[in-house]
């Protein structure tokens, strides 16, 4: 028999950290290639207050953040790439396990301090997406439920092992056949009184609750939503404790979990299927928040209908949404600080010929990267206002707030699958290293484009409930262009807005019938609808952004402002088509938004650098061999593996 797998990888680390003692210095550097860490010292130190910028963009919990950057040098946390699936999943946990112990997240966070997980999310995604992702359905999906359905006995039984990770949990919502249209679901959960239990059955194959995260290896529980039948009467999805797992990780009789193996990124997650033939339960397994059954089979609910009642089981899929966008933020800030970095100190070909010019002075590498730094900062201020919104909102604003979360998810993911990429072909071959990390947040920001609703059809219900409550806005003489000016740039996000909902509404109505509507809204409108819901998250960033600016310290006004500019010229450049036939610019006007754009790429490309500093994510987080010296790194057989250099 040969060597276990996990001990050949085992062996082969050891081989790498002897050789990394023997350097290959027949292939030193040349004498004028300055090592990265004095290449980057030779960019403009930053004209603004880099602390004071890191503290904006933080937002909030300050001091668990900076902890938390202090922690991440744990060699625990150092990425490793040549290893088992099932060496994956344990590092995953394991390190989920020591953020835990360290008190860095608890479910009660919701009640007491709800900013404070979506920090621990933003933090975590940028050293191990995988663990982040074990994390969101950990504490939001399963843990959030339990705590915001459940009553004082789960609470009890529950809460402080979710908080330690001796009772990991996972979320039973998504079926095969049911993923955006869960309210038809088939699992069902059948109340017999003669036992006094409820009975958890997967009636056909595409029941079976699918992708479920922990599920595979490391669930004991798992929050099952069924149709919920009581003496023959559904009463509609509720959702339902139930062991997967012993307290050994045992299989449980009549559960059937299959493992859904590898996946194109993001293996240290274990996601599974999940199949249950007539599992019994305890009665008081039912999450009774709201809605409840008696041992006699009477059925009590606060909420009338079906649809309410699964409107609000399914209701912690909000804060998920801000969990992923959370994950998406932190990812996104990651890969530009490392692009900007190595772009910082990549020399090559320069006005003698020779390789003495960093690639960051070229504007092909400018033009492709400083827009989407100033996107990721209005991305950062935009999902820091729904956290906002969320932690404080009343209940007549939770319309409102479900649609933003609804808009805030696809759009910072979507932007951040678009920071992935770029910076992965601005590097070159090096961003196609692992341990480069470009693909590991490629990984991330695909799952988060479906993980808690797929984007797009997030974006329908995002201009469906916009048009619910849509009035046309007088915008009276149009401005003069000026694109300079912050006040006319966020006037032009306004009018695109008002005039694609008004063109989308007018469509609509000449529709008749609700058949008639859902054929033009399905069929024949989407790409209207989606224009519209990309109109106004795109506005909601940009107020958002101008209204942080205006409060923020002084001392970072001015490059915040700039990068207010680029944001949303660059959110007018994509869409310039639009604006010139539907009359909004002329093509006067049009034609200087592009010459615009170039322009602050340029002026701002000197403080590009210092700016993604700014992010605050350090050297031992970013861990990319092109973020530090990867002249150094590359000085040794290193195998493609981050080890000391």
């Amino acid at each position: 028999m040969g060597l276990p797998v996990v001990l050949i990888n085992r062996q082969l680390r050891n081989v790498i950290s002897k050789r990394s003692q023997r350097k290959f210095h027949a292939t030193s550097r040349l004498p004028q290639y300055k090592s990265p860490g004095e290449l980057r010292s030779l960019w403009p130190a930053a004209d603004f207050n880099s602390e004071k910028l890191t503290e904006f963009l933080d937002h909030d919990n300050h001091e668990m953040r900076n902890r938390f950057r202090q922690f991440a040098k744990d060699p625990l946390f150092v990425p490793k790439y040549n290893i088992t699936l099932v060496e994956e999943r344990e590092v995953a946990l394991k390190r989920l396990k020591s953020i835990c112990d360290n008190d860095f997240i608890s479910v009660l966070d919701f009640k007491e301090n709800p900013w404070r997980i979506f920090a621990a999310h933003e933090m975590a995604a940028v050293i191990d997406a995988s663990m982040a992702t074990k994390m969101t359905v950990q504490f939001n999906l399963f843990g959030g439920t339990v705590l915001k359905l459940g009553t004082e006995r789960h609470h009890q039984r529950l809460l402080a092992g979710i908080d330690s990770l001796s009772d990991v949990g996972c979320f039973g919502l998504t079926e095969l056949g049911y993923g955006n249209n869960a309210v038809e679901m088939e699992t069902t959960a059948t109340y017999d009184g003669t036992t006094d239990e409820f009975i958890i059955n997967t009636p056909t194959t595409v029941a079976q609750k699918y992708w479920i995260t922990n599920g595979a290896v490391h669930a004991k529980h798992c929050v099952v939503f069924a149709q919920l039948l009581v003496g023959g009467t559904n009463h509609g999805i509720h959702g339902i404790l139930a062991r997967i797992r012993d307290d050994g990780l045992g299989p449980v009789e009549g559960v059937l979990v299959q493992d859904m193996g590898y996946k194109m990124a993001l293996n240290g997650v274990d996601n599974a299927k999940l199949s249950f033939d007539n599992v019994r339960v305890p009665r008081e397994n039912l999450l009774n928040r709201y809605s409840d059954v008696e041992a006699d089979g009477r059925f009590t609910t606060s909420i009338p209908s079906n649809r309410g009642r699964f409107l609000t089981v399914a209701d912690q899929l909000l804060s998920g949404r801000i969990c992923i966008a959370s994950m998406s933020v932190g990812c996104t800030k990651a890969a530009l600080a490392i692009a900007f970095r190595y772009a910082a100190t990549r020399l090559a070909v320069g006005p003698t010929g020779r390789s003495d010019t960093p690639i960051l002075r070229y504007e092909l590498q400018q033009r492709a990267l400083l827009p989407l730094l100033a996107a990721t900062v209005a991305m950062n201020v935009g999902v820091d206002y729904v956290k906002d919104r969320y932690a404080t909102a009343g209940t007549d604003e939770h319309n409102e707030l479900v649609t933003m979360c609804c808009a805030i998810k696809p759009l910072v993911s979507w932007h951040g699958e678009d920071v992935a990429t770029v910076c992965r072909e601005r590097c070159g071959g090096q961003g196609y290293l692992s341990a480069n990390r470009f693909g590991i947040f490629v990984g991330l920001t695909h799952a988060s484009m479906t993980a808690e609703g797929d984007n797009s059809v997030l974006m329908q219900k995002v201009a469906k409930e916009r048009l619910a409550v849509f009035e046309p806005e007088d915008f009276g003489s149009a401005p003069a262009a000026d694109f300079d000016s912050v006040e006319f740039l966020h006037y032009l996000l306004r009018r695109r807005e008002d005039a694609v909902f008004m063109e989308l509404g007018g469509a609509l109505s000449a529709v008749g019938g609700a058949a008639g509507v859902y054929d033009a809204w399905m069929c024949r409108l989407s790409d209207e609808v989606q224009h519209a819901a990309r109109s106004y998250a795109e506005r909601l960033v940009s107020a958002a952004f101008i209204d942080r600016v205006s409060g923020a310290d002084p001392a970072i006004q001015p490059v915040l402002t700039r990068l207010y500019k680029l944001y949303a010229l660059a959110a007018i450049e994509r869409d310039l088509a639009y604006y010139m036939c539907s009359g909004i610019l002329t093509t006067e006007a049009a034609s200087a938004v592009g010459p615009a754009v170039r322009g602050l790429c340029r002026h701002m490309a000197p403080q590009s650098l210092a700016i993604a500093d700014a992010f605050g994510t350090p050297d031992w987080m970013l861990s990319a061999p092109i973020a530090r010296d990867w002249i150094a790194y590359n000085d040794y057989d290193n195998q493609g593996e981050v080890i000391d250099f």
